[in-house]
């Protein structure tokens, strides 16, 4: 990894002709976690259009 720094540092790395590429953005993430009484703990952060995440719990 050094080596790369080094021969790379305050460059642009080459990508391959094909080389392509996808821009993840989420909007809506969900945490679920499940228990024996069944009441499993459920919080939702939907991404607001103040970009900002809210956040919600869903269950118990």
């Amino acid at each position: 990894m050094n080596e790369f720094e080094k021969r790379f540092a305050g460059k642009n790395i080459p990508r391959p002709a094909n080389w392509g590429r996808y821009i993840v953005k989420p909007y809506l993430v969900e945490f679920w976690q499940g228990r024996n009484n069944r009441l499993h703990d459920r919080i939702q952060y939907p991404f607001e259009n103040n970009n900002e995440w809210k956040i919600e719990r869903l269950a118990p």
